[in-house]
């Protein structure tokens, strides 16, 4: 796969991977459409562009996923169409299960899972017309492994990697690519926005993630794989990669080292 032309469109477009992702991809002559809640960053990351002309923007909320249909008919008259969609809006935890609502549990899994998959299945049938489309999945490490204080993050991450598994399969025929990206620690604000237990925000930065990726550094690798049509790719630390495969081999010795942890 080639940038050059391509029509993508990007959630959670306001700030770290997404807005990285913006100006990467507006690099190799596309039209892009940025998404996210938060118009006013949206425009600050048009404008941080090269070629802003061929930057749109298309507020949404993935929360309100029973909206998205109506987005993906507006999103498809901004160029005539779209190639590659990255679903990369997503909302984190930092809680323990016990002492997590419900209802933290729900908007988690509204927002990473329901509304990816409702925005994702509404432009389907555009990619399964033109017999040609890529979605980008940007799930997390947390999605092959489980750690504490992310349960219904891991939850909701888990969820999409069955989902789009399964989507890959029933649409091979029609020449529609899913790759599945898998960060680890990146330096966003991810910790920042993430639930506690009552559903309020962080507000704090943990120490693993400001040492982390920065988030143009993960944008050149997803962008290699997802050039390279691959459907799965884990990006971020050794320590981080290493936990998928030990999981995989040795899932005692990971459960014994993921409850040793001192996850923030």
């Amino acid at each position: 796969m080639n940038f050059p032309d391509k029509i993508i469109w990007i959630t959670g477009a306001s700030s770290g991977i997404g807005k990285s992702l913006a100006i990467a991809l507006s690099k190799h002559q596309t039209k892009l459409i940025l998404s996210s809640r938060n118009e006013k960053e949206l425009i600050s990351v048009k404008n941080a562009c090269e070629n802003p002309e061929n930057v749109k923007i298309l507020p949404l909320d993935l929360e309100n996923y029973k909206s998205l249909a109506a987005k993906v008919e507006e999103a498809l008259t901004l160029f005539g169409g779209v190639d590659i969609l990255f679903n990369n809006g997503g909302i984190s935890q930092r809680s323990f299960a016990k002492d997590s609502s419900i209802e933290v549990d729900k908007r988690i899994m509204d927002v990473n899972y329901l509304g990816t998959v409702a925005l994702s299945k509404a432009l389907l049938p555009h990619f399964i017309e033109k017999n040609n489309g890529h979605f980008v999945v940007i799930t997390s490490i947390v999605g092959k492994i489980g750690t504490p204080l992310r349960s219904s993050y891991a939850a909701s991450k888990h969820a999409l990697h069955g989902f789009f598994d399964s989507l890959r399969a029933e649409v091979y025929q029609n020449n529609i690519k899913v790759t599945l990206a898998c960060p680890g620690f990146v330096q966003t604000n991810i910790s920042i926005n993430a639930l506690t237990g009552n559903g309020t925000a962080q507000n704090k930065m943990d120490s693993a993630t400001k040492n982390g990726l920065t988030p143009e550094t993960f944008a050149k690798k997803l962008l290699k794989a997802v050039r390279q049509e691959k459907q799965e790719v884990y990006i971020g630390g050794f320590k981080e990669k290493l936990a998928v495969y030990v999981k995989r081999f040795f899932p005692k010795l990971l459960s014994k080292i993921i409850r040793k942890l001192a996850v923030t």
